[in-house]
């Protein structure tokens, strides 16, 4: 055969080959022994790839892994964590989704090794919560100080109950902290023994810490937890005087396994959980306490479809926790897989971390004359 003949030859072949056979008429002219000798070759070859690619591909399932089908999406960079370092807290508030089940509280080099992987990871600011962290005070300015002075954070926050704040540790450890918020959920007395704070002089000592930060040069902050017994409060009069730079507002939320309890609790740990159900309040409800005070410029609300899964919650394991639909979600520990290979078991709304203001000016160090609080009388002078 002629080499213009071998290769009209192949070329049918190919046509064949490539469309089967009754859909593409050619007329099929055999070759010689020696193309059919290469093509055999050939086969083979493609063949025993694909048992090699198979065979390893077994081998990594079994192993627990897979290949990569595509390009691996980046790295999400938990740029706003909330460390609820403990559980335990000196109050019942029947809303509350974080109650003590635990009463573990990790130790100090633990705590630390934990927050330097999220600094690595993109970590931009920490929020220390509870429970009530200043239970726990030496920890908590070892804490502060740590976060800002060797990590470098640009936000260092607490969010407490007030009633454990003392004017000598904040005087002592201000310069480690830009943030101090107290959740506050009425300026009625009745209406915060109903919900579960218990009775004292709770806005003497809002006014206290208001003027404390004031003085220390600490960006205060209120949150509310708006539900069935006070989301017909007018707040905005003291709010108004409090001053604070922002004011979170939060519809009730319910998350199961945390404050869903229905009394048939097994352990005692089981049993300090809370039963939020009968506070819960409609989205009416809830626009009607917003509609009341938005004319106030701190006013930062958040409804449930903004809550869910829009915090990135660190517990006292060092675990994330998902607190979105369903029931809460618990990833394995960020000090033995790592902080990617946890968020990963997770969910974190990035877009709804956004959407509800996730990021802001939560750094002390503002521009020479901005205005600090809610409505500036307070904080004309203020050099935050």
């Amino acid at each position: 055969m002629t080499q213009s003949e071998r290769s009209s030859a192949i070329t049918e072949r190919r046509t064949y080959l490539k469309y089967g056979c009754g859909v593409q008429k050619t007329r099929f002219t055999p070759a010689p022994m020696d193309s059919f000798n290469t093509l055999y070759a050939l086969s083979a070859a493609a063949g025993a790839a694909m048992l090699s690619f198979l065979y390893i591909s077994v081998n990594l399932i079994r192993l627990g892994k897979s290949l990569p089908l595509s390009s691996p999406p980046p790295h999400t960079k938990p740029v706003s964590v909330n460390y609820h370092f403990t559980r335990k807290c000196n109050k019942t508030c029947a809303f509350c989704f974080h109650t003590e089940k635990s009463s573990h509280v990790a130790s100090q080099d633990d705590m630390k090794r934990g927050l330097r992987l999220l600094r690595d990871a993109g970590m931009r600011k920490i929020n220390f919560a509870g429970g009530e962290p200043f239970l726990y005070p030496k920890e908590l300015a070892m804490l502060c100080r740590f976060c800002k002075e060797e990590l470098g954070l640009e936000s260092v926050s607490i969010i407490t109950n007030g009633t454990r704040v003392r004017e000598g540790w904040m005087r002592v450890n201000a310069r480690w902290i830009d943030v101090l918020g107290v959740s506050c959920d009425s300026f009625n007395e009745e209406t915060n023994i109903r919900i579960g704070r218990g009775t004292g002089e709770n806005v003497t000592q809002l006014f206290r810490i208001r003027s404390w930060c004031e003085e220390l040069g600490v960006k205060f902050k209120l949150n509310t937890v708006v539900c069935a017994h006070n989301w017909q409060e007018d707040m905005a009069a003291i709010v108004e005087r409090l001053d604070p730079f922002r004011w979170k507002v939060f519809q009730v939320l319910l998350v199961e396994g945390e404050n869903d309890a229905d009394g048939t609790a097994d352990t005692e740990l089981d049993k300090r959980k809370r039963d939020a159900r009968e506070l819960l309040i409609s989205d009416e409800q809830f626009r009607d306490f917003c509609t009341r005070h938005e004319q106030l410029p701190c006013f930062v609300p958040e409804p449930n479809t903004l809550m869910a899964s829009s915090y990135l919650i660190l517990d006292e394991y060092l675990c994330f926790l998902d607190k979105g639909a369903g029931r809460e979600k618990q990833s394995r520990c960020i000090l033995e897989v790592g902080v990617q290979a946890a968020l990963e078991e997770v969910r974190w709304d990035e877009e709804a971390f956004r959407a509800r203001g996730g990021e802001y000016d939560w750094s002390k160090d503002v521009q020479e004359g901005s205005d600090g609080g809610c409505c500036g009388e307070m904080s004309k002078d203020l050099e935050w």
